[in-house]
């Protein structure tokens, strides 16, 4: 049977000759890119080899990825773990959790569900069809993993053929 998968990164390039990999992290845990580490890459399992943070970014070396072309053949590619979600605070999400949850405003109408978490510098931002959320308190007011509802607050020209007032 198949472990359950997080995404924990996207490949969004190759750096240098030898096969090493740019990533966007999608976690706060950088540790699930440790040497050693297995992880998936287009339905194939991959060993971690090296990693540094390098301009702000996981940098990393798998194994079997030994040129530069077979890093850019992953480019635009997840990467995934097996096991356990990390042990969250109170208020704190996986990203995975939160796609596919109704997005309702606080009079009740409703949004749509959640496409994407996008992972931004300034912070994370939920992605509604053409509507962007940011993931702040002002906005994002609840989330109930239960009913699999995320209430939010917009503010006037967030929404689509709205403008600002």
């Amino acid at each position: 049977m198949e472990p359950k998968l997080v995404r924990i990164g996207r490949i969004v390039g190759a750096h240098g000759l030898k096969g090493q990999l740019k990533v966007e992290p999608m976690t706060d845990f950088a540790d699930r890119f440790a040497p050693g580490s297995q992880l998936r890459a287009k339905g194939r399992w991959l060993t971690v080899e090296s990693f540094a943070m390098h301009k702000g970014r996981p940098l990393m070396k798998l194994e079997g990825v030994d040129d530069v072309q077979a890093a850019k053949d992953l480019q635009w590619e997840f990467l995934e773990a097996a096991g356990v979600p990390p042990k969250l605070e109170e208020d704190e999400y996986l990203a995975s959790e939160l796609v596919g949850m109704e997005v309702v405003e606080e009079t009740g109408k409703s949004l749509g569900t959640v496409d994407e978490v996008l992972f931004l510098p300034a912070q994370d931002v939920l992605q509604v069809g053409p509507v962007m959320i940011p993931i702040v308190k002002e906005f994002v007011r609840s989330i109930d993993l239960e009913r699999r509802r995320i209430t939010v607050r917009l503010i006037p020209g967030m929404l689509p053929g709205e403008d600002d007032q």
